[in-house]
């Protein structure tokens, strides 16, 4: 049975299409949320490896205004590390690693040096921009991959 902008399934009584507004906006909340926690656990994985490779994590998600935020910013040594982190599910969208455009490293950049300025000037190591590409595959462990100086 149809009706003006909707149309109603006979077999299981509800409705589809643009008159079930409030469906269509849930569902595009529920998947802001599924990326967003998507996105909590790779940062996580990232930040244990990181740990890992014996770095220091100094912040998480640190935000400048609306220039950006910062995956992860860590101690390397005497070097900052500012990590930006891709997470993706096997098989669904590019590699993680091929995420990072030019004006994505530009903004990493910029960012990095609003760091710098914000906690009192660069350390004696200098500054790297690395990434860590997250790949949870259907089955198995989740792939996690460290790719120092990439900007």
């Amino acid at each position: 049975m149809s009706t003006y902008g909707r149309t109603q399934d006979s077999t299981d009584g509800g409705t589809h299409g643009p008159a079930n507004a409030n469906a269509t906006a849930n569902a595009t909340t529920n998947g802001d949320a599924r990326r967003g926690a998507l996105g909590r656990y790779g940062e996580e994985l990232a930040a244990r490896r990181l740990a890992e490779a014996g770095m220091t994590v100094l912040a998480r998600n640190w935000r400048c205004g609306r220039t950006g935020e910062i995956d992860i910013v860590a101690g390397d040594g005497d070097t900052l590390v500012v990590c930006e982190v891709k997470t993706r599910r096997g098989g669904s969208y590019e590699h993680p690693m091929a995420a990072v455009t030019p004006d994505k490293a530009r903004r990493l950049r910029d960012l990095a040096e609003r760091w710098i300025h914000t906690h009192g000037g660069a350390p004696p190591g200098g500054v790297r921009i690395d990434l860590v590409g997250v790949t949870l595959p259907d089955r198995g462990a989740p792939v996690v991959e460290h790719a120092r100086g990439v900007a």
